[in-house]
This record gives structure tokens, C-alpha cells and sequence, in this order.
């Protein structure tokens, strides 16, 4: 008959299973982290192409899209090293259904790229093509916070996705401030837009903060060179405050590209320390776990002592929920003891995981409301987020609470004119 030690060593075997799947993924991530920052700047090359009718920068995009297309073929390998047949992957549903959009994307950049080399699409449609498919690889990251069972490391993909998330802002930033500069001309919609991100990529970096460890953060915060930011500042009041029409100096594309490039590479080295921070987190915690399944086998092939049948209610319960478990009196006090605080931990790693993953079940809500809003009112991304920010303040309510307010009001809105 198996004792209450067989299945403490089986849930410590669990234990390092679900760690070892959290080191895949999050190699997984750092692949996926390094083609987005390839991917936007390609994507703001391609706009400085475009701007310039073709005449600039052709040569510096195609040495671009040749480190894409390597860093492409290393996801592309990461992919294929997933076990896609044993279905034991944490959200593997989700997952995987990110993960064939993205290889879809993937399987159709090529086209994308002939059509910005022929001049066929504006940087608007350019931009927003771009913009879609490394939507598709954050939201593979995502999926990848989403799942993790340990707090910590949650907490470190949610800083990372955050941090991602900022820094595709910024380049987002970075292509449409390159187009603006080089069509020579201010317009209206194109300068909103320039806000809306700005505006986003702050609260992105505010979870950031919040989520991250804070040697990272303070990393963060010094490696922002204050000349670089004196610079975008008065490049972008430029581009913002100028009136709709008025003549933009297009030599200066070069310049806004250079310094936005230079902020988003800095971005890049606090991304590295963050994928370090969570790859060390990963190591650290399966070698303990390795280490705690070491002592419980030594301890299995250790004679039982005699215990006091009456010391399972002689001690302090563990939190076992509505059920608590019935171990008999096999179990020994020092096994009981390691039960009960293999318990208490468990619960303390759901409290805390609980807590980490509001941040993210926040997010889903914002965004599912801000495509209600889209699909019902014909609104483009920024400006849905834009009226919800202005029902939040003029309802004296928090984001998320206006995104449940949009929501709950789904069923009985009208049926889109077809």
C-alpha cells in the first residue's frame, strides 16, 4: 500500500515537470523577444522606405530582414521542439492556437516585405501588417505568463510581457514618427495616434514596475540616457504640435529613427536581464526541488518510527480545503510534518499566483471591450481606448470597471449592419 511519502515524492516529481516546462517556455519567450525587436525595426525601415518613395535606406532594410529571417528560423526550430502530442502543456489549447496564427503570419511576411520593396502599400497599411503579426508573437508570450504555476516566475513573465508590450509601443512609435517625418507633411490622425502610444507604452512600463524585480528596475531607470530622451521629447512635441498640413523637415527622419532606435535598444538590454533574471529563476528552483526530492527518498528508504496515532489531530491542520485528506498511520510526525508544510506552501504559491494573474485577467477584459467598441462603433484601437479612458474619468471609474461596464452591455447592443 503507497504511504502519504509516495505521493509527497510524486507531487515533488510533478513540481519539477511543470519547472522543466517552464524553462522550455521560457526559452520559448527570449527566441520570440528577439524577433519582435528585429521585426520593429524592420518595421521602421520600411516606413523610412516607403517615406521616402523608395530613394533611402533599401540597403539597411535588407540586412535587416537577413537577421529576421535567422532569428525566424530559431522560433521556428523552438516550435518544433514542443511536445504537441502528449497534450500536458499548461494552457496548451491557448498556446498552440497562438502559436499556428503566428506561423501563419510567419508563412506570409515574404509577401509583406514584397509588398513595401514595390511600393505597393502605404505606411499605414504597412505599419498596421506589421503591427499585427508581432501582436500574435506578444500574444504567444502572453499565453506563456498565463500559464505558469509558479508565482515568481509568473510575476517575472507578467513584468516581461509588460515590458514587451511598452517597447512594441515604442517602436509602434518609432515607425509612425518615421513616416510622418518623411511624407513631410503634419497630419491630424497620424499625430493622435503618436499619443495614443505614448500614452500606452507608460502604462505598459507603470506594471512593469510593479511586477519586476526591482535591481531590474532600477537598471531600467539608469540605463535611460537623459540626452536621448531630451531629444525624443523635442522631436515629438514637433511632430504633435503641429498644425494638419503644415511642412515637416523630412531630413530629420533620420534622426527620429536613430534616437527612438537608441531608446529601444536600451529597452532590448533591460529585456536581456529580464530573460536572464528568468532563466536563473527556473535553474534555481528545480535544483531545489531536486534537492527536496532527494531527501525525500533518503527519508523513504528510512525505517518508520513509532508515532502517536492521534498526532494527525494534535497539530496545527494544513489548509487542505472543504476535504482533508486521510493519511493512516503509516504516515510517521517528521512525513506529516513535511505534508503539512509542503501545504501550506502550495497555498501560499496559489494566494500569491491569484494575485499576479489579476494583472493579466485585467487585461483580457480591457482588450475584449476595446474590440466590442471597435466592431460596434467602427473605431480604430486607439481611439476605443481613448473613449474608455474618457467614460473612466468622467464616471470617476478605474479602467477595468468601465471595460466590465462595455461588456456586461454586449447582449444588448445592436447586431452590426451587414
Amino acid at each position: 500500500m503507497k504511504s502519504g511519502l509516495n505521493f509527497l515524492v510524486a507531487a515533488k516529481r510533478c513540481e519539477i515537470a511543470e519547472l522543466q516546462q517552464l524553462a522550455l517556455t521560457s526559452a520559448l519567450v527570449n527566441v520570440t523577444g528577439r524577433l519582435i525587436h528585429g521585426l520593429q525595426r524592420e518595421r521602421g525601415l520600411s516606413n523610412l522606405l516607403i517615406g521616402s518613395q523608395g530613394g533611402r535606406f533599401a540597403e539597411m532594410r535588407a540586412h535587416q530582414i537577413e537577421e529576421c529571417r535567422q532569428i525566424e528560423g530559431e522560433l521556428r526550430a523552438c516550435f518544433d521542439s514542443l511536445d504537441t502530442a502528449s497534450a500536458r502543456v499548461g494552457h496548451g489549447a491557448r498556446l498552440f492556437s497562438r502559436i499556428a496564427y503566428v506561423l501563419h503570419g510567419l508563412d506570409a511576411l515574404d509577401g509583406l516585405r514584397e509588398h513595401v520593396a514595390s511600393l505597393q502599400w502605404n505606411t499605414r497599411q504597412a505599419t498596421d501588417a506589421y503591427v499585427r503579426l508581432v501582436a500574435g508573437l506578444l500574444a504567444v508570450v502572453f499565453e506563456a505568463a498565463d500559464s505558469a504555476s509558479d508565482p515568481e516566475i509568473s510575476r517575472l513573465l507578467v513584468a516581461r510581457f509588460n515590458f514587451m508590450q511598452g517597447k512594441e509601443f515604442a517602436g509602434q512609435e518609432r515607425a509612425v514618427g518615421s513616416a510622418l517625418f518623411a511624407s513631410g507633411r503634419a497630419d491630424t490622425g497620424e499625430q493622435q495616434r503618436l499619443l495614443h502610444l505614448i500614452e500606452s507604452q507608460e502604462r505598459c512600463l507603470q506594471v512593469f514596475t510593479e511586477f519586476a524585480n526591482p535591481r531590474v528596475v532600477d537598471f531600467w531607470a539608469v540605463s535611460q540616457a537623459s540626452t536621448t530622451l531630451a531629444e525624443l521629447e523635442r522631436m515629438r512635441r514637433v511632430l504633435c504640435t503641429a498644425a494638419q498640413g503644415v511642412p515637416l523637415n523630412a531630413q530629420l527622419s533620420q534622426a527620429w529613427f536613430d534616437c527612438c532606435s537608441q531608446r529601444i535598444d536600451r529597452m532590448k538590454s533591460v529585456e536581456d536581464r529580464l530573460a536572464l533574471d528568468l532563466l536563473r529563476a527556473c535553474e534555481d528552483k528545480t535544483t531545489a526541488a531536486r534537492a527536496e526530492l532527494a531527501s525525500y527518498q533518503a527519508l523513504q528508504a528510512t525505517p518508520a518510527q513509532e508515532v502517536d496515532a492521534l498526532s494527525f489531530f494534535h497539530d496545527v491542520p494544513a489548509n487542505f480545503g472543504v476535504s482533508p485528506p486521510s493519511y493512516g498511520l503509516q504516515l510517521d510526525r517528521p512525513v506529516l510534518e513535511l505534508v503539512q508544510e509542503q501545504s501550506r506552501r502550495l497555498q501560499t504559491m496559489s494566494d500569491e499566483l491569484d494575485t499576479v494573474r489579476a494583472s493579466l485577467n485585467e487585461r483580457k477584459v480591457i482588450e475584449r471591450a476595446k474590440g466590442l467598441l471597435m466592431a460596434h462603433r467602427q473605431l480604430r484601437e486607439e481611439e476605443a481606448h481613448k473613449t474608455m479612458r474618457q467614460m473612466a474619468m468622467n464616471q470617476n471609474r478605474r479602467l477595468i470597471e468601465v471595460a466590465e461596464a462595455v461588456l456586461a452591455m454586449a447582449e444588448v447592443l445592436p447586431e452590426r449592419p451587414r
